[in-house]
């Protein structure tokens, strides 16, 4: 299994698929205007995609159960 860690991802979706497009800003110059280096896409069925959403759902609601509630974060699109 390859693992791979990113902290930018964005999601697009058509009739048929659900695409995760991940990466990752490099840290230092540049800020938040800095490039984004994308690295993975993963695409998914709808059937799927909404699977991962639970799965993602839940163990959000787990984390913050356990260590506090993660403050929200305006999208960035």
């Amino acid at each position: 299994m390859r693992e791979s860690r990113a902290d930018v991802a964005n999601v697009t979706a058509s009739r048929d698929e659900v695409v995760l497009t991940f990466g990752r800003q490099p840290a230092g110059e540049g800020g938040p205007q800095a490039p984004v280096e994308l690295t993975d896409r993963i695409i998914l069925s709808p059937y799927a995609a909404r699977r991962l959403a639970r799965l993602l759902e839940d163990a959000l609601r787990e984390y913050e159960a356990r260590f506090g509630k993660l403050p929200e974060q305006r999208l960035q699109r």
